[in-house]
């Protein structure tokens, strides 16, 4: 099941990105006066196609891209063009207008990302609530001062409303190598923190930088699920959803701290002081004694014991959520670029760039949470489409923007050998760096 899950995500990723990006490409053709003559999602043998008007639309075998195939007289495949056709021909209209062509499929891009972040925001998601777990010893959190319970209200002066907010910050932080300005706040009282994560190393970006810096999500207090009928927890009158803060008025911060002391208790009462309904109750259990598969005899009481998060709704009005769309928009576009020049000066490893089995991968893993998470993820990557786009790249939309940018300074197209030579590295960069995502993905799926 979780493998078809990951599967359907996938293609219905794929399928949305692609048709929105030729989309775009198509509606501002069409407006400009250009002759569409085939709207393609993937590339090779046409699996399904039908005709409307002068457009041919097009599912293909391979659908790992799509194209909009326009009318142009350096197209040799097409044979003469009617005379009455060269006015429509794309290499025959204005720059501006070949320009605004060409930018309309990143644009389509950015705009998706910017649709499906203001629904988000306005609709309003559930996100886990910015409280951080006891940091491990040596890592940046701990010399900077966390605790346990810790709430983050705000990082380097921005406020702080869920636990994506903290990682968001945390991931540039540690790709510039800065200390962080962090307020928290617990029982009532502020504290203001530096979180410095100059000292991380290239490799730790390679992991999860927010675990290098020590930072993690407080699952709170451990909260009980399913309890066996006659069982230890039964017979003392604990219920589904307990929170258990307390044995023997000891804390508890973790699921695994009250395994190990009900382990540990075999046929020895214990005091849980639990949280239910929003008031406190004091509850004697005695663990029965069994033997584990080792031969030992520990302690067990029967019930189902978790680590879940608290949760904290996120929503806005529809004005403000437009900016804040705008705005993580235009953030994660700068992020991106960023990330790829810190690769390119050595600053970042090209192991962060990913192929399409990560993707699938993620794609399946957000699907599988919900559909706010798999929207979110349909955002990140349209923005990293419309993005790697626009890099000036021949072969991509950015190399055409080049030659457009060459054509204005110049007063004439560039060469035919320029854009023959262009098109080959182009082709020849592309290739490299679709060989590389995947040996990445590929060693990240075996190690």
């Amino acid at each position: 099941m979780a493998f078809l899950t990951t599967v359907i995500a996938f293609i219905v990723t794929l399928g949305v990105l692609i048709i929105v990006h030729e989309f775009g490409h198509y509606w501002v053709a069409r407006r400009c006066g250009v002759k569409v003559l085939r709207f393609s999602i993937g590339f090779g043998r046409a699996l399904a196609r039908r005709r409307r008007g002068d457009t041919e639309w097009v599912i293909a075998a391979v659908p790992l891209g799509g194209y909009v195939r326009m009318l142009d007289e350096r197209d040799t495949d097409l044979g003469p063009i009617p005379a009455r056709d060269l006015p429509r021909a794309f290499n025959r209209q204005p720059i501006a207008k070949r320009i605004a062509i060409v930018l309309a499929g990143p644009a389509a891009n950015f705009l998706l990302a910017i649709g499906v972040y203001w629904a988000l925001n306005v609709i309003g998601v559930f996100e886990p609530r910015p409280v951080v777990a006891a940091p491990a010893l040596g890592t940046p959190a701990e010399r900077a001062g966390f605790r346990a319970g810790d709430v983050v209200r705000a990082i380097d002066g921005e406020a702080v409303r869920s636990w994506n907010d903290v990682n968001w910050q945390v991931l540039r932080g540690a790709v510039d190598r800065k200390a962080l300005d962090v307020t928290v706040e617990s029982n009532g009282v502020t504290r203001e923190l530096r979180l410095d994560l100059s000292h991380l190393a290239r490799t730790d970006l390679e992991a999860n930088p927010m675990a290098r810096a020590g930072l993690s999500l407080y699952g709170g207090p451990p909260r009980l699920g399913r309890i066996a009928e006659a069982a230890a927890a039964d017979k003392a009158g604990l219920k589904p959803g307990d929170r258990v803060l307390e044995i023997d008025r000891r804390p508890l911060s973790s699921a695994r701290a009250l395994i190990e002391r009900v382990r540990g208790a075999a046929g020895v009462t214990l005091e849980f002081l639990v949280e239910r309904d929003g008031a406190q109750l004091a509850v004697r259990v005695t663990p029965a004694r069994v033997t584990d598969k080792d031969g030992q005899t520990i302690g067990r009481i029967g019930a189902e014991i978790s680590d879940r998060p608290e949760m904290t709704e996120v929503h806005y009005g529809p004005i403000e959520s437009l900016g804040l769309a705008l705005n993580r928009t235009w953030e994660t576009s700068v992020f991106s670029l960023h990330m790829l020049w810190k690769m390119v000066a050595g600053e970042a490893s090209w192991k962060n760039l990913s192929g399409p089995i990560t993707i699938a991968d993620y794609a399946g893993q957000t699907a599988r949470i919900g559909g706010a998470a798999f929207a979110s993820f349909i955002a990140l990557v349209s923005i990293s489409l419309g993005v790697l786009n626009l890099l000036p790249i021949p072969m991509l939309d950015g190399g055409h923007l080049l030659y457009y940018l060459i054509e204005i300074l110049k007063g004439s197209p560039p060469a035919d050998w320029v854009v023959e030579w262009g098109h080959r590295a182009g082709i020849g960069v592309l290739v490299l760096l679709t060989a590389l995502a995947l040996y990445n993905d590929v060693t990240r799926l075996l190690f």
